[in-house]
């Protein structure tokens, strides 16, 4: 089965959304597909007011057509609220293919930290553009009842995972700064509510990985604090693992892979008692959940770095991927692609696609977790 990912978030720019769909992509032969990333590259681009190193596409509905007639796909699967979605989505509906989507970011949040709209505008829009799909997948329960309460419908749930091999404790640091370390990691933009950690009175030292259009600000005005920039693979898994506690100070968040990828590190995890933080941590004592961040941040300090590494064992991109194809598989069905098998999620047996493309296995190979 062919699928192609309609994306507005892509390299260069690094964050949850791009982690994700990469590792949707890399997980496809694994569920008997094929997955390409339909992005802003090879269109004409204009940076996004406030955020200019966020590219848009400036791309007609003919021109979107013709690249997705180009890969062919069986199915689309759009994760994006931008203009490649938009078009995408204009080009599905006029073709009456049926397609899903993602809620990714909570926009109207964001859009209102910027400019005087108001949350229900922004939540119409969105749910208008999310109205037509077969199913839209979400990450939390906390995040699908908000949308409920907004009135959005054929919500399925679309876990995440974190890399167990490349996130993990390691014996060496690689910050020669005073300790306790507190680490921040995402992208540094107003909405991420970083001032909310650097204000705080800490003992040792304060770090920041990642960039963005408040970096230069914040560095100005906190100079005791490291910021490190953008990190990646090794570079970035020794600094978590070098560090004390992983400082979460977004409200904002649908829900935050840093998160795990700081619990998969040994770190314990200082937040607000908001979606994301509250959902990633249901049941487990590897974070500290308080109004009060500093108090948050302190308290963490206290937590068995075992909790942590029990907490991120439960997360894996393989059974993230399952759900994901499982739910693109029933909607395939649904519209007389593939035989209809009654089966749930990424468990369905071995069948056929009825596409003409040949017989590829629907059911994940055996492979270690992600």
């Amino acid at each position: 089965m062919r699928v192609l990912i309609a994306t507005d978030a892509w390299r260069p720019q690094i964050n949850g959304v791009v982690r994700s769909l990469e590792r949707m992509i890399e997980a496809a032969p694994d569920f008997g597909a094929t997955a390409a990333a339909l992005t802003p590259e090879g269109f004409r681009q204009i940076g996004l007011p406030s955020y200019p190193d966020i590219r848009l596409a400036l791309a007609t509905r003919r021109a979107m057509a013709a690249r997705i007639a180009e890969f062919g796909p069986d199915h689309i699967h759009i994760a994006t609220e931008g203009p490649i979605g938009w078009l995408t989505r204009a080009v599905c509906i006029a073709q009456k293919r049926p397609f899903t989507t993602s809620y990714h970011t909570r926009f109207p949040q964001y859009v209102a930290a910027r400019w005087p709209i108001p949350e229900s505008w922004s939540y119409g829009l969105l749910r208008r553009f999310h109205a037509p799909a077969a199913a839209v997948m979400v990450s939390t329960p906390t995040v699908e009842d908000e949308l409920r309460g907004h009135g959005f419908t054929n919500i399925v749930r679309w876990g995440r995972g974190v890399d167990l091999s490349l996130f993990h404790p390691r014996r060496q640091s690689v910050l020669d700064l005073p300790r306790p370390i507190f680490l921040s990691v995402g992208r540094v933009a107003v909405e991420k509510n970083l001032e909310a950690f650097l204000s705080l009175r800490l003992p040792g030292s304060k770090v920041v990985v990642g960039d963005g259009p408040a970096r230069a600000d914040l560095a100005r005005a906190y100079p005791d604090a490291h910021f490190l920039g953008t990190k990646e693979g090794e570079d970035l898994a020794a600094i978590y693992a070098s560090s004390d506690v992983f400082v979460f100070p977004s409200l904002t968040d649908t829900f935050g892979i840093v998160l795990l990828e700081a619990a998969a590190s040994g770190l314990p995890v200082a937040a607000f008692p908001v979606q994301g933080p509250r959902d990633v941590f249901a049941g487990s004592q590897a974070a500290i959940l308080d109004e009060d961040l500093r108090r948050a941040a302190m308290n963490a300090l206290r937590i068995p770095r075992d909790w942590s590494l029990e907490l991120a064992s439960r997360y894996s991109w393989s059974a993230s991927a399952g759900q994901f194809y499982g739910h693109i598989r029933k909607v395939a069905e649904t519209a007389g692609l593939l035989p209809q098998t009654g089966a749930a999620g990424g468990e369905a047996p071995v069948k056929a696609f009825a596409n003409g493309r040949g017989a590829e296995a629907l059911a994940p190979r055996q492979h270690q977790p992600a």
